[in-house]
């Protein structure tokens, strides 16, 4: 399992969850590029919500080396296409967070299906789950498909 290392000391810390999840952990996978994994999260503003993160740890966007932000944000624009294209919904929300609010230091970024008054005020998200794992299973495979087309 990747883990990250302390830039000064080399030592490592403790394991990423991203970079477990890159290196095969289980998750609801909906798009895998040589460069990005994406998967439901799984604490969702709204069904569908989907996490982007590059397969090399990158702990956050201004960190992102050049050779990346071409693929990184093509997989981000196709991932918004299919909250449209898959989910039925009007739109997206994308969000990256650096630091603060990173739940997670590994740079990910936030796709979110959209409704006209879905609910969703400011920074305020609300969170959701999904009814079971198969629901969730559902909603992967309907972002796959989308993506496929």
């Amino acid at each position: 399992m990747n883990t990250r290392r302390s830039a000064a000391s080399g030592a490592s810390e403790k394991p990423c969850a991203f970079c477990a999840i890159v290196d095969g952990a289980p998750a609801h996978r909906v798009l895998e590029t040589d460069e990005t994994v994406a998967f439901l999260d799984i604490r969702p503003v709204f069904k569908g919500h989907v996490l982007l993160v590059p397969r090399r740890h990158v702990v956050t966007l201004p960190d992102l080396p050049a050779d990346l932000l071409t693929p990184y944000l093509a997989a981000v624009q196709r991932l918004a296409t299919a909250m449209v294209d898959g989910l039925g919904a009007q739109g997206s929300f994308v969000a990256v967070n650096n630091v603060v609010s990173q739940s997670v230091a590994h740079l990910h970024t936030h796709v979110v299906p959209r409704t006209k008054g879905d609910g969703l005020r400011g920074f305020f998200w609300p969170r959701t789950t999904y009814a079971d794992d198969g629901e969730a299973a559902d909603y992967a495979t309907r972002l796959r498909e989308a993506l496929e087309r």
